[in-house]
């Protein structure tokens, strides 16, 4: 079993304010392999009838166990899950509880109790960059093709017949049953137009008339595969800069993986690199977690990657390079007339350590992908390797 210590803190994180921690993430993502190396517990898989047998009696079970943790897998199968959680939460308050699902919690009417106070979201992401030593991934461009999720990531060859079953899966187990939709041939031409347009600005009336639906139906289509982890918007940061996009945000599917397979590309090209570069360093972010992740253009289509809001007027900006040398200053300069204030990140698969070069008026700061988690987190700034001047 790969360890992936980043999420462990994270759940060990969640249990230090609430006694539930609800450990959500995309159908085949680990969260049972990570459920299962949270420690010794009473792990139940509640796909199974006798899970639910145990049950009847929540107040019975909870007085039975003799080990401080107990894991729900897929609890959204249980009848009443939120009756569980809660009796576990408020009458053995010393217990932890570790839930799982494919979706966040609310997303079917078997969950009667928000649970507020009570619980701690963690997503799981698709395997992160700083992530593949650990699953002895050595070539990143594996990662990009073949995508996150670990059966498909740790396969000999890249497999295009996963990523259609994995498809056709989540329409049945997740779609279907959480929100009774039957149009499997419609919905599953949306997902694909979303996977294909990842990276780009959201254009839903556009994809709606592809996938022959009204536009009413593609927004609530938008909201499943959000509610779902399959889709990630990313908004526009505006604050009074002289014409910017305000409104319309960007698109991003959940993994390169399915972005490589709609597309239909068996291997990269450089500029291929390029997009499925920024869905990674997207997932690093947000695994931080960071909030809110932002991006920034205006109407002379001069771009900043993610935009990260610190407060007292500071902004930083996070530019995501698969060729380092193809950094270009035109977003950033315009970006920093309007908000001078923040730091300036460059994050690129060719910078092995991190380091700090001065362009024209900017300090530009040089990320390794695996120090960005700590250069965004860390107290203080800490000072990194100085290069040369451009």
């Amino acid at each position: 079993m790969v360890s992936r210590p980043v999420w462990l803190t994270r759940l060990l994180t969640g249990w230090k304010s609430a006694p539930i921690v609800w450990l959500t993430g995309v159908r085949r993502v680990g969260k049972t392999v990570l459920a299962s190396a949270v420690g010794e517990s009473e792990f139940l898989n509640c796909d199974l009838p006798s899970t639910a047998r145990r049950l009847r009696d929540p107040e019975e079970f909870y007085r039975s166990l003799r080990l401080p943790l107990v894991v729900f897998d897929e609890i959204h199968q249980l009848p009443d899950p939120s009756l569980v959680l809660k009796i576990g939460a408020d009458a053995f308050p010393k217990l932890k509880i570790l839930a799982t699902g494919s979706s966040t919690l609310a997303a079917t009417q078997k969950f009667r109790d928000s649970l507020a106070g009570r619980k701690r979201n963690v997503e799981l992401f698709p395997v992160l960059a700083e992530e593949l030593p650990t699953f002895g991934i050595a070539n990143l461009r594996d990662r990009l093709l073949k995508g996150g999720l670990p059966r498909a990531l740790l396969g000999h060859a890249h497999d295009p017949a996963f990523y259609a079953e994995w498809l056709d899966s989540y329409f049945a187990r997740d779609v279907q049953e959480l929100f009774r939709l039957n149009k499997r041939g419609a919905f599953l031409r949306f997902v694909e137009l979303v996977l294909r347009q990842s990276g780009g600005m959201l254009e839903v009336t556009s994809m709606g008339k592809h996938a022959g639906i009204s536009r009413p139906t593609a927004m609530a289509w938008l909201d499943v595969l959000q509610i779902t982890h399959v889709a990630h918007l990313v908004r526009p940061y505006a604050e009074g800069g002289r014409r910017e996009i305000v409104a319309q945000p960007k698109l991003y599917g959940f993994d390169t993986g399915f972005v490589s397979y709609v597309r239909g590309w068996d291997s990269l090209r450089p500029e291929d690199c390029g997009l499925l570069w920024e869905h990674l360093v997207l997932d690093t972010l947000r695994s931080i977690p960071i909030d809110p992740i932002m991006f920034w253009r205006d109407k002379e289509q001069r771009e900043v990657d993610f935009v990260l809001p610190r407060g007292h007027k500071k902004v930083d900006i996070i530019e995501c390079k698969w060729d380092v040398d193809a950094f270009e200053l035109r977003g950033l300069s315009a970006f920093r007339e309007n908000y001078p204030q923040g730091r300036n990140l460059i994050v690129s698969p060719q910078v092995a350590k991190s380091y700090v070069r001065q362009c024209k008026q900017f300090n530009l700061e040089y990320v390794a992908v695996q120090s960005l988690r700590e250069a965004l987190t860390a107290a203080t700034h800490h000072p990194l390797r100085r290069g040369g001047t451009l």
